[in-house]
């Protein structure tokens, strides 16, 4: 015979069935199973009020989030990449904005010439002018900061994943063109004589430039902006990379887009002509 309980809950359940009312298992119109009886006490506990039961997530649902994560990301992340590049591409075009403005202002304190020491001017390490390291002394008292090695400055594109122990954390390159006549540099016909058996230094002069629009004065070394897997700089026929010419532009040019220079390569130091010639026509 079922056993009928007298807890508080049974009768908070079953306000008809009080003690004295007696337990009734056979009318299956009247009563409920035990089943259902255990159920409908579980959902309303003992003070009748209904239980909140927690839900969660299902694995297709968890699955289903996960997907729209990564649909998201996918989405996102060149966009972002895009957006960084662009933004990096802007700071190094403005980096030699600044140098094209220092550089203004040193040769209007110097007669009109542009920088020029005698090569190397360092010899330990060894250096010569043209290189990030070896100009920079000359315009860094025109720039708005203090300008070293801890603290590059606008010397140092954002986007250069060069070692900056290398070149002591400066990117850009002054063209040996500028300090040297146009006699001299059409004597030069190989890389080699930019850094070794040095020619006596000759100060070349704002007036003296040709072609300002199509002379590049200054420009990034290394390919920063479009990788190339075997970057040699002025010296290789791949990349693109930001110019500073002779009229204070600045322009993002392919290898490819400037003239061969005395050593049949890209290289803004040994310009056909020297500061008489030109390196771009657009």
């Amino acid at each position: 015979m079922p056993r009928c309980s007298n807890d508080a809950g049974w009768d908070a359940c079953h306000p008809d069935r009080r003690e004295g009312s007696g337990c009734r298992s056979g009318d299956n119109q009247a009563d409920l199973s035990s089943e259902g009886r255990m159920l409908h006490c579980v959902q309303h506990g003992k003070t009748g009020e209904p239980v909140s039961v927690a839900g969660g997530f299902t694995l297709i649902e968890l699955l289903v989030v996960i997907a729209v994560i990564s649909l998201l990301l996918a989405i996102l992340i060149p966009s972002l990449n895009k957006a960084r590049s662009a933004a990096r591409r802007v700071v190094c075009s403005h980096n030699l904005k600044q140098v094209g403005l220092a550089v203004n202002v040193y040769t209007g304190d110097h007669d009109g010439f542009y920088p020029c020491a005698q090569d190397p001017v360092s010899t330990s390490p060894a250096y010569w002018l043209w290189m990030g390291r070896g100009w920079r002394k000359w315009v860094q008292s025109y720039l708005s900061s203090i300008v070293d090695p801890n603290n590059p400055s606008v010397l140092l594109c954002p986007a250069d994943r060069t070692d900056p122990a290398q070149y002591e954390s400066t990117s850009y390159s002054y063209s040996l063109a500028f300090y040297h006549s146009p006699e001299q540099i059409d004597t030069m016909d190989d890389k080699s004589l930019t850094y070794s058996n040095p020619k006596p230094s000759v100060r070349q002069g704002v007036s003296d430039v040709a072609c300002p629009s199509a002379k590049i004065l200054i420009g990034e070394w290394s390919s920063n902006h479009a990788p190339v897997e075997q970057d040699l700089g002025w010296w290789c026929w791949e990349g693109t990379r930001f110019f500073l010419f002779a009229d204070g532009q600045v322009t993002f040019l392919k290898a490819q887009d400037i003239r061969p220079a005395r050593d049949n390569l890209p290289d803004a130091n040994l310009t056909l002509h020297g500061i008489k010639g030109r390196d771009y026509a657009p």
